[in-house]
Protein backbone atom coordinates (compact mmCIF):
# COMPACT_ATOMS: atom_id res chain seq x y z
CA UNK A 1 0.00 0.00 0.00
CA UNK A 2 1.36 3.35 -0.98
CA UNK A 3 1.07 6.79 1.20
CA UNK A 4 -0.41 9.66 -1.40
CA UNK A 5 0.71 13.02 -0.26
CA UNK A 6 -0.72 15.20 -2.75
CA UNK A 7 -0.17 18.71 -2.77
CA UNK A 8 -1.80 21.24 -5.34
CA UNK A 9 0.00 24.32 -7.02
CA UNK A 10 -0.28 28.26 -6.37
CA UNK A 11 -3.47 29.55 -5.14
CA UNK A 12 -5.20 26.10 -4.05
CA UNK A 13 -5.18 23.76 -0.81
CA UNK A 14 -6.16 20.37 0.33
CA UNK A 15 -9.91 20.95 -1.12
CA UNK A 16 -8.59 20.89 -5.08
CA UNK A 17 -8.00 16.85 -4.29
CA UNK A 18 -11.61 15.81 -3.11
CA UNK A 19 -11.99 13.86 -5.94
CA UNK A 20 -8.85 12.05 -6.17
CA UNK A 21 -8.62 11.06 -2.62
CA UNK A 22 -11.58 8.38 -2.81
CA UNK A 23 -10.35 7.19 -5.62
CA UNK A 24 -7.38 6.68 -4.02
CA UNK A 25 -8.51 4.93 -0.52
CA UNK A 26 -10.70 2.79 -3.18
CA UNK A 27 -7.52 1.21 -4.59
CA UNK A 28 -6.39 0.11 -0.73
CA UNK A 29 -3.95 3.24 -0.67
CA UNK A 30 -3.72 5.66 1.47
CA UNK A 31 -4.07 9.43 0.55
CA UNK A 32 -3.44 12.83 2.44
CA UNK A 33 -3.92 16.10 0.50
CA UNK A 34 -2.12 19.00 2.36
CA UNK A 35 -2.51 22.76 2.26
CA UNK A 36 0.37 24.47 2.51
CA UNK A 37 0.59 27.38 4.63
CA UNK A 38 -0.82 31.16 3.80
CA UNK A 39 -3.10 29.11 1.42
CA UNK A 40 -7.21 28.00 1.70
CA UNK A 41 -7.96 26.96 5.38
CA UNK A 42 -4.13 28.24 6.23
CA UNK A 43 -4.32 31.83 5.18
CA UNK A 44 -2.75 34.08 7.31
CA UNK A 45 0.12 31.86 7.94
CA UNK A 46 3.05 33.82 6.99
CA UNK A 47 4.86 31.63 4.60
CA UNK A 48 7.99 31.29 1.99
CA UNK A 49 9.10 28.94 -0.22
CA UNK A 50 11.01 27.04 2.03
CA UNK A 51 7.79 27.26 4.58
CA UNK A 52 6.36 25.74 2.17
CA UNK A 53 9.30 22.71 2.60
CA UNK A 54 8.90 21.76 5.99
CA UNK A 55 5.29 21.91 5.95
CA UNK A 56 5.19 18.87 3.41
CA UNK A 57 8.14 17.07 5.68
CA UNK A 58 6.26 18.20 8.70
CA UNK A 59 3.30 16.46 7.18
CA UNK A 60 4.72 12.87 6.39
CA UNK A 61 6.63 12.98 10.17
CA UNK A 62 3.66 13.75 12.27
CA UNK A 63 1.39 10.98 10.32
CA UNK A 64 5.01 8.54 10.49
CA UNK A 65 3.57 7.74 7.12
CA UNK A 66 6.15 5.07 4.93
CA UNK A 67 6.08 4.25 1.44
CA UNK A 68 5.46 7.45 0.68
CA UNK A 69 4.26 8.81 -2.66
CA UNK A 70 4.71 12.83 -2.91
CA UNK A 71 2.93 14.41 -5.57
CA UNK A 72 3.26 17.93 -6.54
CA UNK A 73 1.05 19.95 -8.78
CA UNK A 74 2.42 22.70 -10.99
CA UNK A 75 4.55 25.18 -8.40
CA UNK A 76 3.93 22.98 -5.40
CA UNK A 77 6.52 20.49 -7.60
CA UNK A 78 9.44 23.39 -6.29
CA UNK A 79 8.72 22.34 -2.47
CA UNK A 80 8.17 18.95 -3.49
CA UNK A 81 11.28 18.57 -4.66
CA UNK A 82 12.83 20.08 -2.44
CA UNK A 83 11.33 17.86 0.51
CA UNK A 84 11.88 14.76 -1.17
CA UNK A 85 15.43 14.78 0.13
CA UNK A 86 14.73 15.55 3.86
CA UNK A 87 11.84 12.58 3.57
CA UNK A 88 14.38 10.52 3.22
CA UNK A 89 13.75 6.70 3.18
CA UNK A 90 10.11 7.18 4.04
CA UNK A 91 10.02 8.22 0.56
CA UNK A 92 9.07 6.00 -2.70
CA UNK A 93 8.44 7.92 -5.82
CA UNK A 94 7.88 11.57 -6.84
CA UNK A 95 5.41 12.52 -9.12
CA UNK A 96 5.22 15.89 -10.90
CA UNK A 97 2.16 16.79 -12.41
CA UNK A 98 2.55 19.48 -15.05
CA UNK A 99 4.64 20.96 -12.48
CA UNK A 100 7.62 23.47 -12.28
CA UNK A 101 10.84 21.26 -11.06
CA UNK A 102 13.71 23.19 -8.14
CA UNK A 103 16.62 24.34 -9.42
CA UNK A 104 19.58 24.89 -6.27
CA UNK A 105 19.66 28.62 -5.69
CA UNK A 106 16.83 29.47 -8.36
CA UNK A 107 13.05 30.60 -7.39
CA UNK A 108 9.85 29.86 -8.80
CA UNK A 109 10.11 33.09 -11.20
CA UNK A 110 14.00 32.69 -12.14
CA UNK A 111 13.34 31.31 -15.22
CA UNK A 112 10.94 33.62 -16.45
CA UNK A 113 11.77 36.44 -18.67
CA UNK A 114 13.08 39.61 -17.72
CA UNK A 115 9.21 41.42 -18.92
CA UNK A 116 7.84 38.37 -16.54
CA UNK A 117 9.85 39.11 -13.44
CA UNK A 118 9.09 42.80 -13.66
CA UNK A 119 5.68 41.96 -14.17
CA UNK A 120 5.41 39.57 -10.84
CA UNK A 121 7.55 42.36 -9.06
CA UNK A 122 4.73 44.83 -9.87
CA UNK A 123 1.94 42.70 -8.71
CA UNK A 124 3.30 42.02 -6.06
CA UNK A 125 4.44 45.21 -4.92
CA UNK A 126 0.18 46.30 -5.94
CA UNK A 127 -1.63 43.44 -4.18
CA UNK A 128 0.28 43.11 -0.62
CA UNK A 129 3.12 41.14 -0.95
CA UNK A 130 0.47 38.50 -2.73
CA UNK A 131 0.38 36.95 -6.22
CA UNK A 132 -3.41 37.29 -6.85
CA UNK A 133 -5.65 34.05 -8.35
CA UNK A 134 -6.17 33.88 -12.03
CA UNK A 135 -9.94 34.76 -13.35
CA UNK A 136 -11.82 32.71 -15.21
CA UNK A 137 -10.75 33.81 -18.70
CA UNK A 138 -7.37 32.27 -17.64
CA UNK A 139 -9.07 28.53 -17.66
CA UNK A 140 -10.02 28.61 -21.35
CA UNK A 141 -9.25 25.83 -23.36
CA UNK A 142 -7.78 23.72 -20.28
CA UNK A 143 -10.38 20.90 -20.62
CA UNK A 144 -12.61 22.19 -17.50
CA UNK A 145 -16.35 22.80 -17.41
CA UNK A 146 -17.75 26.19 -16.50
CA UNK A 147 -18.42 24.56 -13.38
CA UNK A 148 -15.09 23.09 -12.76
CA UNK A 149 -13.35 26.44 -13.39
CA UNK A 150 -15.78 28.82 -11.10
CA UNK A 151 -15.06 26.19 -8.50
CA UNK A 152 -11.44 26.91 -8.93
CA UNK A 153 -11.72 30.44 -9.35
CA UNK A 154 -14.21 30.55 -6.15
CA UNK A 155 -12.23 28.23 -3.80
CA UNK A 156 -8.54 29.97 -4.67
CA UNK A 157 -6.61 32.04 -2.67
CA UNK A 158 -3.78 34.92 -2.87
CA UNK A 159 -0.22 33.11 -2.99
CA UNK A 160 2.21 34.43 -0.74
CA UNK A 161 5.05 36.33 -2.18
CA UNK A 162 8.11 35.17 -0.76
CA UNK A 163 7.20 31.32 -2.14
CA UNK A 164 7.72 32.68 -5.29
CA UNK A 165 11.15 34.37 -4.80
CA UNK A 166 13.31 32.51 -2.53
CA UNK A 167 15.76 30.11 -3.41
CA UNK A 168 15.48 26.15 -4.08
CA UNK A 169 17.82 24.12 -1.91
CA UNK A 170 18.72 21.16 -3.64
CA UNK A 171 21.18 19.26 -1.96
CA UNK A 172 20.74 16.01 -3.91
CA UNK A 173 20.16 16.59 -7.88
CA UNK A 174 16.55 15.51 -8.76
CA UNK A 175 17.82 12.80 -11.39
CA UNK A 176 18.44 10.58 -8.77
CA UNK A 177 15.04 10.10 -7.27
CA UNK A 178 12.39 7.79 -9.03
CA UNK A 179 10.60 10.22 -10.48
CA UNK A 180 7.31 10.07 -12.80
CA UNK A 181 6.27 13.42 -14.64
CA UNK A 182 3.10 13.86 -16.13
CA UNK A 183 2.87 16.05 -19.08
CA UNK A 184 -0.99 17.61 -19.32
CA UNK A 185 -0.89 18.09 -23.23
CA UNK A 186 -3.43 21.08 -23.41
CA UNK A 187 -0.97 23.01 -21.27
CA UNK A 188 1.55 22.39 -24.16
CA UNK A 189 2.48 19.41 -25.77
CA UNK A 190 6.57 19.11 -24.53
CA UNK A 191 7.96 19.70 -21.14
CA UNK A 192 10.13 22.55 -20.46
CA UNK A 193 13.90 22.46 -20.73
CA UNK A 194 14.39 21.43 -17.82
CA UNK A 195 12.06 18.68 -17.27
CA UNK A 196 13.28 17.48 -20.46
CA UNK A 197 17.07 17.37 -19.21
CA UNK A 198 15.78 15.23 -16.04
CA UNK A 199 14.13 12.58 -18.32
CA UNK A 200 17.18 11.79 -19.88
CA UNK A 201 17.44 10.02 -16.34
CA UNK A 202 17.16 6.11 -15.68
CA UNK A 203 14.85 6.94 -12.90
CA UNK A 204 12.66 9.28 -14.63
CA UNK A 205 9.10 8.16 -16.53
CA UNK A 206 7.28 10.29 -18.64
CA UNK A 207 3.66 10.14 -19.09
CA UNK A 208 0.63 12.07 -20.44
CA UNK A 209 -2.87 13.34 -19.94
CA UNK A 210 -4.74 14.39 -22.49
CA UNK A 211 -6.55 17.44 -20.71
CA UNK A 212 -5.36 20.65 -19.04
CA UNK A 213 -3.09 21.95 -15.84
CA UNK A 214 -5.56 20.93 -13.48
CA UNK A 215 -6.58 17.40 -13.96
CA UNK A 216 -7.48 16.84 -10.56
CA UNK A 217 -10.14 18.67 -11.66
CA UNK A 218 -10.92 17.84 -15.56
CA UNK A 219 -10.17 14.07 -15.31
CA UNK A 220 -9.93 13.26 -11.80
CA UNK A 221 -10.55 9.57 -11.83
CA UNK A 222 -7.90 9.05 -15.03
CA UNK A 223 -5.70 11.54 -12.53
CA UNK A 224 -6.03 8.70 -9.74
CA UNK A 225 -5.28 5.44 -12.04
CA UNK A 226 -2.09 6.91 -13.11
CA UNK A 227 -0.97 7.94 -9.63
CA UNK A 228 -1.62 4.24 -8.73
CA UNK A 229 0.25 2.96 -11.42
CA UNK A 230 3.24 5.30 -10.98
CA UNK A 231 3.12 3.94 -7.39
CA UNK A 232 3.27 0.55 -9.04
CA UNK A 233 5.86 1.11 -11.43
Amino acid sequence: MAEFVLVAGAWLGSWAWSEVVPELRAAGHGAHALTLSGLADKRGVPAGQQTHVQDIVDHVERLDLRDVVLVGHSYAGIPAGQAAELIGDRLTRVVFVDSNVPADGASFASSWSERGQAMLTASLAGNGGFWPPLTEADFDGQGLTGEQITRIVEGSTPQPGATLTEAARLPRPLGEFAVTYVKCLLSGAAPSDDVAELLASEHWQLVTMDTGHWPMFSQPRELAKLLVDAADA
